[in-house]
């Protein structure tokens, strides 16, 4: 019999929706039952394509015993961090200052009011001798120290609460500002902390570093780096092309149909979890493009074109905006879908062919996944060979789309597109593809056209039904982002059309000022002041899987200071440097965005006036011919501005030149 998720929108909430567990979707509803019953609370978030999520749901949440034994002592929450990234964001914190470990499924469990006391993660149905204490025996243990020590529990929650609001405001424990002296020091940690043999940051599991990978090509673009530490400019380029093939050539990377997976469960990038998230991507392509500009290296080109491929195939809904994920699992097992073995290839491509194409890609009868099967790595072989194999791959793409497919999150999220935008503009403006230029354009108006309440407030989650659920910070600092990111270029196939993306960035910031901004300290809250059903209102500083949206707005208003001068733009990057100040000093692969942008706001964000010039494609063509500066090209047909291509960087404007080739010399 279905629970009360039945009726709801979110494709992770309906796969709950006929465990017997009696699961409430989070809401006032669940908190007064809790109250009037005094149980505790367990609220339980995952999302749709999470394998250990899916794991757990068929272990225990369909299990009727384990089911039983969670509607008697609990009263028990399923949210979809995707859809309320704000509460998970709130207890997966409070679990970390717990526990020190996070991931999901997350499992926190609360007082009636909210307020968490412990929690944790995957747990199995019984005893497997791996040290993890079985489920039932969790619940069992919580909810006889709830009834017999509430009063410790209430201590621990309380101090739970507190640490949650005092770490809105790192910025009372330091003095000082992010200033051009933390840039240096925070580029040499950061890469001090580089896998040099395999690429990446740390061991298994190892995740796309895409924000600290832009904060460094960020300070390659400063010539002052080259100038004054040479030895560094070299190991930025050593880390960047490190990490950026050892991905394209890794598993990570699907070889067969485009697109990242989220992670790899190994060092080597070899085996993904094989869910692709539409976030990921999009921030890879902005990586891989302005890697593009500076190293020119073919793999990279190789990748934008084959993910923007999947995504152009797989993601994009008919009438505009992309879906969120595809699941890692098809048909129960995970990564079904894209492994192979040598047998399975031979009967697609032929004895002569499938020698080359195991050869190249790693598929051996031992396998290197389960089962005898391969995931497929590009290990050896140069770009020539991989591009010789491009018939072969599409063979395989072909046969592979008779599987049965893994499941796809048809929802479509604003933050997350707002990424994939700023991907799709700067991949267009770097490989002079006037049509990726178009799709993000396409994709910033389906926001603004479906995803926007009244003037300048957004929704969060589109369904089938349309749009649901007031934005976060993100959302609007990512569209704001993702705006400025098509302003930037759209001029080059619309003369004149970047003033509209201008105002509405413009729009969506000073909302943010509005609504999200702490009229106390520096920063601003994730949540607005409209929304009040979270036990406090917190500010999200470190970049996760996806940048802060206090990193991305210190992009974003020092955009619009260099566009439209206004001081109140200033003031919002000036006050946002003192809390990253902090930051900077303790832990700078952890905001690393916050860092790209303050780093392209002290090198300087060129502003280019053109007036009468005709076409803009030998600008284009030039600006693709160098890593330059973050750069606008405004067309203009206002009286007062001279004819020609005129630069302004800050308060300084060059005198107008006509000459493409000597106005990128002052790029």
């Amino acid at each position: 019999m279905p629970n009360r998720l039945a009726n709801e929108n979110s494709l992770y909430l309906k796969q709950h929706a006929e465990n017997p567990v009696d699961w409430y979707p989070w809401g006032e509803e669940a908190f007064a039952a809790a109250k009037a019953v005094d149980k505790p609370v367990l609220v339980s978030i995952g999302y749709s394509s999470c394998h250990w999520c899916h794991v757990m749901a068929h272990e225990s949440f369909e299990d009727d015993s384990i089911a039983a034994l969670m509607n008697e002592h609990f009263i028990c929450i399923k949210v979809d961090r995707e859809e309320r990234p704000d509460v998970d964001k709130i207890y997966m914190e409070s679990l970390q200052m717990l526990s020190g470990q996070g991931g999901w499924p997350l499992n926190v469990f609360c007082l009636p009011g909210g307020e968490p006391f412990t929690g944790g993660t995957y747990f199995p149905p019984e005893d497997r001798g791996q040290g993890i204490v079985p489920w039932p025996q969790v619940l069992m243990r919580i909810s006889h120290f709830y009834h017999r020590e509430k009063e410790k529990l209430l201590e621990n929650a309380d101090a739970i609460s507190k640490n949650l609001t005092a770490s809105n405001n790192p910025a009372q424990e330091t003095g000082g500002r992010l200033d051009r002296d933390h840039l240096i020091p925070a580029a040499e940690a950061i890469c001090a902390q580089h896998d040099d043999a395999h690429g990446g940051f740390g061991g298994a599991p190892k995740f796309p570093p895409s924000m600290a990978l832009g904060f460094l090509l960020e300070m390659r673009r400063s010539t002052a780096v080259e100038v004054q530490n040479p030895a560094l400019a070299g190991r930025i380029d050593a880390v960047i092309q490190r990490s950026l093939t050892a991905m394209a050539r890794g598993g990570i990377f699907d070889q067969i149909g485009g697109g990242f997976a989220r992670y790899s469960v190994d060092r080597f990038w070899l085996i993904p979890h094989f869910e692709k998230m539409l976030y990921d991507n999009g921030l890879l392509l902005d990586i891989y493009a302005r890697a593009w500009l500076r190293y020119r290296d073919p793999f990279y080109q190789a990748i934008v074109e084959e993910t923007i491929g999947w995504l152009r195939r797989e993601m994009l809904a008919p009438d505009g905006g992309f879906y969120s994920s595809l699941d890692a699992d098809s048909e129960g097992e995970e990564g079904k879908f894209h492994v192979w073995n040598p047998k399975e290839i031979e009967n697609v491509l032929g004895k002569h062919d499938a020698d080359r194409f195991c050869s190249a890609y790693g598929i051996s009868e031992k396998g290197n996944f389960e089962h005898g099967r391969s995931n497929a790595a590009f290990a050896a072989g140069n770009f020539e060979s991989r591009r010789s194999l491009q018939p072969l791959r599409e063979k395989l793409l072909s046969a592979r789309s008779t599987r049965v497919p893994p499941g796809k999150d048809t929802k479509r999220l604003t933050a997350w597109n707002s990424l994939l935008i700023r991907g799709l503009a700067e991949s267009g403006s770097a490989f002079l593809r006037k049509d990726w230029v178009a799709l993000a354009r396409d994709t910033a108006d389906w926001i603004w056209h479906n995803m926007r309440q009244g003037e300048n407030r957004l929704f969060t989650v589109h369904y089938q039904d349309g749009p649901r659920l007031a934005a976060y910070l993100d959302d609007y600092a990512f569209y704001a982002e993702a705006l400025l990111a098509v302003a930037a270029r759209v001029d080059w196939l619309d003369p004149g059309a970047a003033k509209v993306y201008i105002d509405r960035a413009e729009s969506i910031a000073n909302a943010v000022l509005e609504h999200f901004a702490d009229p106390e300290k520096p920063g601003f809250f994730f949540t607005s002041d409209e929304q009040n059903d979270l036990i406090c209102r917190k500010k999200e500083w470190w970049d996760s899987a996806i940048p802060s949206g206090n990193s991305s707005l210190l992009h974003v208003f020092s955009s619009l200071f260099a566009i439209t001068g206004n001081p109140l733009y200033r003031k919002a990057v000036d006050d946002l440097r003192t809390a990253y100040a902090h930051f900077a000093d303790r832990a700078p692969n952890g905001i690393a965005h916050a860092l790209a942008g303050y780093t392209a706001d002290a090198v300087g964000i060129a502003v280019l006036k053109i007036k009468r010039v005709g076409d803009l494609d030998d600008l284009c063509r030039a600006a693709a011919d160098i890593p330059a500066r973050k750069s606008f090209f405004l067309t203009t047909e206002d009286p007062v501005q001279p004819d020609g291509y005129q630069l302004c960087v800050g308060t300084q404007c060059l005198a107008p030149e006509l000459d493409v080739e000597k106005v990128m010399a002052g790029f």
